[in-house]
């Protein structure tokens, strides 16, 4: 199920893949340059509702609206409280989760919103090739419990990178920043995205 929410950045779109008893609602969105069909997002909106876990996968305005690059961090952020209330509904905790740019959006913005705990998968860290450009501030600054999920092979910050800090970081071995894996990886990507819904999985068991 689908729904348009209007937000001060334009409309949003949530599509719900809701459990039959849910604890706990996902709200996630995508990068600054995909969409909800991004691997990660799909296998945990496939796996999530069998374990209670209703998922709703937030396309931002700009994406809606058709446009191939996303705009200021600022502006993410307004599309972001705006589907807020939409995702809170159901009367449940909610996770604040996103990919990529939308980790960033999903930390920066926690404790505004009340969320029960962060997802953050492909933490981009850093710009590729210019670590002292660093981000760490955002994640280590969600104020809620957080699990960051991370290619090994991550041009946006791999794990050995990242600062210690109040969260939980878990590597997806040779994925990158989609969590694409090599075919003369070790593990094959079927095993790289079970790795993913596996231990968000795990987690969300100890939030609710």
């Amino acid at each position: 199920m689908s729904e348009i929410i209007e937000t001060d950045a334009g409309a949003a779109r949530v599509t719900w893949h809701t459990a039959k008893k849910a604890r706990l609602v996902l709200a996630v969105s995508h990068g600054a340059g995909g969409g909800i069909d991004a691997r990660d997002l799909q296998a945990l909106a496939a796996v999530l509702p069998g374990h209670g876990v209703s998922m709703a996968l937030v396309e931002q305005p700009w994406r809606v609206a058709g446009k191939k690059v996303a705009p200021a961090p600022k502006t993410l952020d307004v599309g972001w409280r705006g589907i807020w209330q939409a995702v809170a509904k159901p009367g449940l905790p909610v996770i604040s989760g996103g990919r990529s740019a939308g980790a960033r959006v999903a930390c920066r913005t926690a404790t505004e919103l009340g969320a029960a705990a962060v997802l953050a998968l492909s933490f981009p860290l850093h710009p590729p090739g210019k670590p002292e450009k660093s981000r760490a501030e955002e994640l280590l600054g969600a104020g809620v419990p957080t699990l960051v999920v991370q290619g090994g092979n991550d041009p946006f910050g791999k794990p050995a990178e990242f600062p210690e800090g109040d969260f939980e970081l878990v590597e997806v071995a040779y994925g990158d920043h989609g969590f694409a894996v090599p075919k003369r990886a070790e593990i094959g990507q079927d095993e790289a995205l079970e790795i993913i819904t596996g231990r968000v999985v795990e987690w969300t068991r100890t939030l609710g």
